[in-house]
Formats: C-alpha cells, structure tokens, sequence
C-alpha cells in the first residue's frame, strides 16, 4: 500500500470527502483517513441524512393523521411500524456511504481506516481498530475532524437515558415522552420527528427563543407553530441537572422565576450544540494551535500556523454546517492548487429541516439594528399564497431586508413550506448584488410557494403587494 502522498484529508465527513475529491480532480495524490468503518462522518450516519429521512417519513405520517381526511382521503386506522420506521432510516444511510465508497474509488483517492495522529508536520501515525499501525506522509493535509455534541454543567450524557440526536435516531422503541434540552437547530428537528408520532415533547430552552441565533421572527412564528402541534416549550429556562432514573430520567431546572421545577420523561435528549473534536489528533507535535473553545486556529486561506496544514469545517470557526464544510474543504483544494477561490460566509445559509421548514441567509433584522445600517422589510405570508392554501400549508411567511437607497439584498428569513429550497434564491441575489426590484420584475410560476418572495420583494421596495 502507498505510503506517500500529494495530499492527506483527516475525516470523511462532507468537508473531508469533498475536499478529497476536489483535491484528485486537481491532479493530486490524494488519501482520507477515517476513524470509523463506514465513510461519510457525523452528517451521513448520525447527522443530516438520518435526521432527514426520519423528518420526511414523520412528515408523512403527520400529514396522514391530520389531513388526510380534510382531502378525502380515508385511510381507516392509522398505525405506526416503529422498526421499519428506524430501519427505512439506515438503509437511507447505507444507500449514501455506498455512493461515498463509489466516489473514493472513482477518483482513485486511497482510503485508510483507523484513527490519525500526528507525529510532525510531514507524518501522521494511523493506529487501526485490531491495535495495528502505521506511517504514512503527505506534502499538505486537511484536518477535517468535525464535532461532537456538547453538553452543560449538571448534564452528563450517559447513552441509555440521557441521550444525543445519535442515540436518538435508532430508539429500541418508540417512547411516550421525551424531554429536549436545548431550542436550537437540532432540538427543533428532533421535537419534530417525536411529537409527530405522538411523543409528549417538551423543550428547554436556555434563551429567549427557539432557534436563538436566526431572525427572532422565525422562532417566534416556529413556536406557535409548534404549540399547535402539542410541544410544550419553556423559554428563558435554565437546566441544573440531568438523572438517570433506569426507566426514565429526570431533568431539574430553574423557570423564568428563578424557582427549581422538575419534570420526568422516558429521555432526556441533550441538544445544546457541537464542541470541535481534536482529542488525540497529535496537534501538540506540529504547530497547530487551538482557541480557547478548543477550535484550530486558521488564516484566511484556513491555513494552520503549520503552513502545510489546513483545517475545515466544524473543527475551526464558524457555522457548524455540512454545506459550509464542503465549501471550506473545496476552498483548500483549490488554494493549495494556487488558484484563488472565495467563500462569503455571510452567504451560507441555515435551514431547519421541520415542517414547516426554516430557512435563512444574510443579515438578521436584529444584526442590522446593532450595527445601525438602515433597511427595509418586505414580508408576506404564506396564508395569502394560492398554492399554499391548496396545499393545505398557510403557516408561515418570506421576509425580505433590503437597503433602502439603492434596493440591494440584504436578508431573506423564511418559514414556510420548502423553505430549504426557495433561500437559494436568496443565496444568488445576494451573492451578485441583485435589488429588491430586480428580483420581483422577473416572471414566477403561478401559483407556487416561491410567488411569496415576489411578494416580500415587491413589499420592500415600496411597490405594495399583489394578492396571490
């Protein structure tokens, strides 16, 4: 087996896999070392696809218990097949870590399994699960590790009772209720899929709303969607402990009076967020430096302060986003390759995958505020949208900021159906500098969800809306 190489990747997640691939298309020697047996990292096995797959069957069978019958569609007694539910999941997973072997050997990149550690800046040690090692060396290397969930004081995840989002996706049964601790992205996807099969779901959240770090509106409008469908939320709470009770758990915090309430469920799912994972990486043996909340430290060219070393994705600043990872590990391909790509992060948009689904890009109204730029708003709901209302999916809106002098895009906020879809819209408008008017005067299909932009475009530019 080859032991030296143009270029190593350290992880195969969707910053580690594209990266590599982009990196062979280059023309170069290419290696990706992975700890586990499946490629792929957190977003193909225990993250995004999982997650989707469970949001989308839930999806359906909310839609069959709750709409079915306003359609006239009687389906007579509706159950659910908790197994095939779980299983319909990991065969969704396989399907995509087999596409990710495919593309390895397509691009003739060289796979090795086992857990990397560097030993200097030139070779890293690769120790395999039979105890085994090995050397390999490379001329430049990507870190491309990703992250692990975090938890708080108080909270120790035990993976029986007190669980992450990865326990969480492959239950042994389905529980009754379930507690989550944390409102942010994760925590609202997995309330989604529970409550939807008829899990009691009650969220803590430590802030003043769901989703705490998108447009404040979005959370607002997400949690009286959320009321709607049974899940208890308390804001502005604060957890103090976690127990394992053996059949249950119990979760103690302090309520918006500073008194101490408890509440018991079959789990307690901790979703407090991602911390980077570097543990055992060898770091110490090269010059790779760390910050204080444990990420590599990079340049813009997210070049370590080992210049032949790069590091990507949830392991250095910023988002912890899948899309965001891949585009940083294409970036380092590219910059290596002597070429001189971009990356706006300000671009990269977030999308919470509930239904209705969230989705955002560019500014919030709340960061224009506090750095005193003006705007304008343009918003429109999905209740008035003709396509929207034959879909039976009023809830909702589409904002759009814009400057108020010249109509430049400055945000769109989404909560709607296929809201992970219509921010591409905004993606592009913003990336070359499109106006609110610009972006209405175009021709859109009648009726369909993306006419709620049209809408907010026209809102914002001072043009009014036209009923749709």
């Amino acid at each position: 087996m080859e032991t030296k190489f143009d270029i190593i990747v350290i992880g195969s997640g969707p910053g580690g896999y594209a990266s590599a691939i982009r990196c062979s298309q280059l023309g170069y020697k290419t290696a990706i070392v992975e700890k586990y047996k499946a490629l792929g990292g957190t977003c193909t096995n225990v993250g995004c696809i999982p997650t989707k797959a469970l949001l989308d069957s839930t999806e359906h069978y909310y839609e069959a218990a709750t709409k079915f019958a306003t359609h006239g569609i009687i389906t007579g007694k509706l159950s659910l097949d908790f197994p095939q539910f779980i299983k319909r999941k990991s065969e969704v997973v396989e399907q995509n870590i087999a596409g990710l072997n495919f593309l390895m050997k397509k691009n003739k990149i060289e796979v090795f399994e086992g857990f990397a550690s560097f030993l200097n800046d030139k070779e890293i040690s690769i120790k395999a699960t039979d105890g085994s090692s090995s050397t390999i060396s490379a001329t430049h290397y990507i870190i491309a590790t990703g992250s692990k969930p975090a938890t708080i004081p108080g909270v120790e995840i035990d993976k029986k009772r007190i669980i992450t989002s990865t326990e969480a996706l492959s239950l042994p049964d389905k529980p009754k209720t379930m507690v989550i601790i944390g409102g942010g992205v994760i925590g609202v996807e997995m309330a989604s899929i529970y409550a939807r099969i008829g899990v009691e779901v009650t969220i803590i959240e430590y802030f003043e709303s769901l989703i705490p770090t998108m447009d404040k509106e979005l959370g607002k409008e997400l949690k009286k969607i959320f009321t709607k469908q049974n899940i208890k939320i308390l804001l502005s709470h604060k957890v103090q402990s976690a127990k394992n009770n053996g059949k249950n758990a119990t979760v103690t915090f302090l309520d918006t009076a500073n008194a101490t309430q408890e509440i018991t469920a079959d789990y307690c799912l901790v979703a407090v967020g991602r911390k980077p994972y570097t543990e055992g990486l060898g770091l110490e043996n090269t010059k790779v430096e760390v910050d204080s909340k444990g990420r590599i430290v990079t340049n813009e060219k997210l070049q370590t302060k080992s210049e032949n070393i790069y590091a990507i994705g949830d392991v250095v600043a910023g988002a912890m986003l899948a899309h965001k990872a891949e585009e940083e590990g294409i970036f380092v391909a590219e910059t290596i390759n002597g070429q001189k790509p971009h990356i706006n992060y300000k671009l990269i948009p977030g999308v919470v995958y509930t239904w209705p689904e969230v989705a955002s890009v560019g500014y919030t109204e709340e960061e224009l505020k506090e750095k005193g730029i003006e705007y304008r708003v343009g918003k429109f709901p999905f209740s008035a949208s003709a396509r929207a209302r034959a879909a039976l999916e009023k809830d909702g809106f589409s904002k759009v900021l814009s400057d108020p002098k010249y109509g430049e895009l400055l945000g769109m906020h989404i909560i709607g159906p296929r809201a992970a879809d219509l921010i591409a819209q905004g993606v592009i408008g913003m990336e070359y500098e499109v106006t609110d008017e610009d972006m209405f005067r175009i021709s859109y299909a009648h009726p369909t969800y993306s006419e709620t932009l049209k809408e907010a475009y026209m809102i914002a530019s001072g043009q009014g809306a036209i009923n749709i």
